[in-house]
This record gives C-alpha cells, structure tokens and sequence, in this order.
C-alpha cells in the first residue's frame, strides 16, 4: 500500500518538473508510436518475468518464494516509473497536447491524463503477478478484484494533489488579481499548500473510505467491545468499519482522522474472523495508540517539512544545476532540448531529495511510531502477550519471513523481540517514548533551521549575493557565447548598477549602444547614469543629455521623459527640465506622485536662481 502511494507520488513530481517546448524533438505520430510501442514491450517483458517465477515457486520454500515475487513485483514497478518518465521527457508528449484549449484553461486535467496512464502501465504489472500472488498466498480473490483493489489503494494518494491543483487553476482562470498575485508568491503557494493540506488531513477520510468501499461492522459483540476499548481510552470516532482490503483477508487494521468526527476504526473480517477477543483488543489499542500520541497529526507535520526543504533549497539547486553546466553539456551534445536536459537534471535533485527525505527521515518515524503504537497496549492492558500472539498468526499466514525487512516497520520478529523486553522491564517502554520525543524535539529545530536557510536564500543578504552571483555567471556565459548579443551587455549593465559597480554599468551599457544604437531603454539608462550617478568621477551631464535626447526622440514615455528633464536640470538648464517634466507628468497617468516631486524640486531651484 504505502510502496503505490510512493510511486504516485514519484509520478507526480516526474509529470510536474517536465517544460513542455513548443518545438518537440518528434512529431506527434512518432511520439505516441513509440511510446505504444514501449509500453507493449513492457507487458510483453512483465508477462514473461512474472511466468518465469510462476514455474519456481513450487521448487522454493515459502519464505524464499514470497521474497523473490515481492522483489519482482517492486522492480517491475520501478520499471514502470522508469517507463512513465521516458514517455514524458524523453517523447515529450506533452509538449503534443498542452496546445488542447480545456488543458490550456485547466492544465491539472492534462496532468491527470497523464497520472492515469501512469495508473494504466502499472496496472499492466499488478495483471501479470497476480496468478503467482493467488498461488502463495491462496487469495480467493479474482484477478480483476486484485487490480481494483490496487487502484483503490492507490487512488486516494491523488485526490489532495487534485483538488488542490484544480482550484489553482480555477483561481488563476477566474478574473481576480489579487488572488492570482498571492498564489504565485512563493509565500502564497506555499500557504496554499499548508492550509488545504490540513484541510484535506481532517475531510479527506470521509472520501477515502467509501473509495476503499468500507461499509459499517454491524452490532454485536465486536463492535461493543471496540466501542468500549476506545470509550476507555478516551478518543471519539465517527464509525468503525469493515475495511475491504485485498478482499478483506488480510490479519490487519488501521485508524485515520485527526478529528473525532471525520475519524475511521477499520478492521478486516479476517482480523475478527481469526484472532481471539483479546488479540483484538490489542490491535485495536495498537490504533487507538496511534491517535493518542498524535501520529497522523505528526505525519502532516513531516508533509509540510518537505515542502519547507524544498523551499530551502529551490533556488540552490538552481544554482548548483548552472555550475554543473559542463555535466549536462556534455548530454545537449547528445541532441537534447536545453530545458528538456535542465529540467530533467533539476528533477532528478528534488527526487534524490524526495527518496532520501521519505525512505529515511519519515521511514525512520513511521518505524518509531508504530513502535510506539505497539507498545501503547500497556496503558490500557497488564501485558502484551495477545499482541505477541498476533504477530506469531500474522508471520505464520503471511508467507512472509518474521524477519523480512520494511521501510516503515520493524519486521515481524523485531516487533515481538522488543515487547517481550518490555514484559521482563517496563523500562524499555519509557525509553522508546524517550527517544521518540527527543527525535521529534531534533526534528522540529531542523526544520526552522532549514527555515531559516530558505528565509537567507530567498529573500536575506546571502540569498542576494548568491543570487546576483549566479546572474552575473549566467550573464558572463552567454555574452561569452554571443558577443554580438546588445541585449546581453544591457542586461549586464542593469545588474552592475544594482550592485553599484557604475564604472562597470556604464561600460556595459556603451557596450550595447555599440551593437544596437537605437534602443531607448539603454539609452535612457546610461543617461540616467551619467545624469545622476552618486559617485561624481562617473558623472557625465553632456553625454546624458544627448543619450536622453536620443531615447526620447524614440520613446516619448513618461521616465523617459523624465530622465531627459534630469538631464537638463543637471546641465543648467531648468526651465527646459521644468517643460520636460510637465510633459512627463501628463504622460504618467496614476502614477503621478513622483513626477509633482521632481517639478516641486525643479521649482524650487529655479526660485532659488
């Protein structure tokens, strides 16, 4: 279940950093033939793979069997992301239908055409394991509801990403600005997400559960015994539910909701079916420790601590992706698109950091927690022994070794291990609560430094610097690579007077008029500079005043306008600038506060004359 929910996930991120081009490598018909062609080939693979293990199983043991289908089944999916990133960069079919005027309007459509091929190609997985899934594990469930209960698993993972995608788009389609100009902040955006998440966190169950097609565990005696398990404990729930799972044979349960009203108990009919009434209680309190030490509340916590690293370090994978520029240029000689390459190299950091954050930092919780739930049974009973118990059905109707290893628990045989140390030393309860803690306490502080980094990087000095840095790097490069580019040398020009480097500004600038004398802009700046410059040695009125002239004799807009009038008054001659700034004020329309300065300045000294 939390392996689909990754790959979704991963799908996302593929399908959200590719750039569609408006010129792509092939034409539509090549682009969809080979990607037809691929995904054939990979049916054709994952039906022959899956075939080869079919006729191993009965010459393994059990545990080996299990094994070697379960790695199977992951690298097959894998395969299967690898697939879905080929057919999106490097056939580009997007770039073939982001024209459509509905993907256009509402581009989280487009989006979700593409996660549902994605949904198709490992669909085409799950079809091909499931006869060897069927043999070890005697399921009697069909294939087709093997597939679907696939999907059910895997489908809730989108629905957040949906809706908060598609009411983006319906905001920025929608004729407000102010609501447009917020969310493409990155303060805004990142808000947005926050909020909706805790939204969706405490409605989402509401939705999930009827998706996995959970219905009421009728009266009678295990309904009232978990309703009084949880009255004892002190948590609220809306409905505990049969919970379908792979046909409901699975030895398992499971609580979500953050809120008492939008919060779920499942339980399999196996769970009730084959553990005893005291084994149940224990499962169920292992859920209910799960809500009392704030889990998925937790867990929502971990969800906005990604966003808050990849917010740190957006803008330093960026420049770090400049300064690698050698690697990937080596891989444009290949024939690649520019932003095809940039775009895929700036993915595959942020999925580096997405693998390295989930499988470690939050695997490393989500291990801990369960823990934790596991031991949660000592508040409420003297002993863990039918917890024990479970673990011993779970691991003997499995197939699964007690001592196969999970990212997210501890194996079978671990689990058992630490309760029994709980049993001889109640000690060892208190020490993991400890360390959760502690772990939670390191975490937090974490995150405000990673906050704090992403504040200096984005918006603090050494941001800046960074910043200017890495334009000015840029900059250097493509004027190295088209020297005969004015717009290059403007740009240049603009960035050396930001960092009030004039000598240098006003080298660039002449640089531009050389290539491209009759553009206004830079005529205009370099008059502005030499009219104005605080450092005196660089001031030079006469020129300005023609450069000033020449810019208004082009562009007649109000700052230039201006500018020629501050060329004039630096030059002594303040009844013209006077003339030239009414001219401008007329010109400025609302924005008119500046220009009546400037005049209060210009009147000022000719009184003063």
């Amino acid at each position: 279940m939390f392996a689909n929910f990754i790959y979704l996930i991963i799908g996302i991120l593929i399908f959200a950093i590719y750039q569609p081009t408006d010129n792509p490598a092939l034409s539509a018909w090549e682009a969809w033939g080979l990607a037809l062609a691929a995904i054939i080939g990979f049916a054709a693979l994952s039906r022959w793979l899956f075939r080869r293990l079919g006729a191993t199983l009965d010459q393994i043991d059990t545990f080996q069997a299990d094994d070697r289908h379960s790695n199977l089944l992951t690298r097959q999916s894998i395969m299967a992301i690898a697939l879905f990133a080929v057919v999106i960069h490097g056939l580009g079919l997007p770039s073939h239908v982001d024209r459509w005027p509905l993907f256009q309007l509402l581009p989280t459509l487009m989006a979700l055409a593409f996660l549902f091929l994605l949904l198709i190609i490992l669909t085409i997985v799950w079809h091909q394991a499931y006869p060897s899934y069927r043999r070890l594990y005697g399921s009697e469930l069909s294939r087709s509801g093997y597939v679907i209960s696939n999907w059910r698993m895997s489908v809730p993972i989108l629905i957040p990403w949906i809706l908060v995608s598609l009411i983006a788009d319906i905001i920025f389609a929608l004729p407000f600005e102010t609501p447009k100009r917020v969310l493409s902040s990155t303060e805004g955006e990142v808000a947005y997400f926050l909020v909706f998440l805790v939204v969706v966190a405490v409605f989402a169950p509401l939705v999930i559960q009827r998706l996995w097609g959970c219905y009421p565990l009728e009266p009678g005696f295990h309904r009232e015994r978990i309703r009084e398990l949880c009255r004892r404990a002190g948590i609220g729930y809306r409905n505990i539910v049969y919970w379908p799972i792979f046909g409901g044979r699975m030895l398992t349960a499971g609580v979500m909701g953050i809120a008492r009203k939008f919060r779920y108990i499942l339980v399999t009919k196996a769970l009730l079916q084959s553990l005893t009434p005291n084994e149940i209680d224990a499962v169920i309190a292992h859920e209910i420790g799960h809500v009392k030490n704030h889990h998925l509340l937790y867990y929502i916590v971990f969800l906005a601590g990604f966003m808050l690293i990849t917010f740190a370090f957006n803008d330093l994978t960026i420049f770090l992706l400049f300064f690698a520029r050698p690697f990937y240029q080596a891989i444009l000689n290949l024939g690649l698109d520019q932003s095809t390459v940039i775009s895929i190299l700036f993915g595959l950091v942020f999925l580096s950091i997405f693998l390295v954050y989930f499988r470690f930092l939050f695997g490393y919780f989500m291990r801990s927690f369960e823990r934790q739930a596991d031991i949660f049974v000592y508040r409420l009973f003297d002993t863990a022994i039918p917890m024990i118990t479970t673990f011993q059905k779970i691991a003997a109707t499995s197939g699964q070794s007690p001592d196969k290893p999970n990212w997210h628990h501890y194996s079978i045989r671990e689990r058992i291990d630490y309760l029994l140390k709980c049993e001889g030393d109640r000690q060892w309860i208190d020490r993991h609560n400890r360390k959760v803690r502690l772990s939670l306490v390191l975490f937090l502080a974490g995150m405000l430094l990673m906050g704090g980094i992403g504040y200096q990087l984005n918006y603090g000095r050494a941001g800046d610097h960074i910043g200017t840095r890495f334009l000015e790097e840029i900059l250097q490069q493509e004027i190295s690579d088209a020297p005969d580019n004015p717009e290059l040398y403007s740009l240049l020009g603009d960035l050396k007077y930001s960092q009030s480097a004039f000598d240098e500004a006003a080298a660039a600038y002449e640089q531009s008029l050389a290539l491209a004398p009759d553009n206004a802009q830079v005529l205009n700046n370099l008059a502005w500079l030499y009219a104005t410059c605080e450092d005196q040695t660089v001031r030079r009125p006469e020129r300005a005043l023609l450069l000033a002239q020449q810019a208004a004799a082009l562009d007649d807009s109000a700052h230039i306008l201006d500018t020629l009038a501050e060329s004039y008054f630096v030059n002594g001659d303040i009844a013209a600038a006077i003339r030239y700034e009414k001219r401008a004020l007329e010109k400025a329309g609302d924005n008119q506060a500046y220009y009546r300065q400037q005049l209060e300045r210009f009147h000022k000294a000719l009184e003063g004359v």
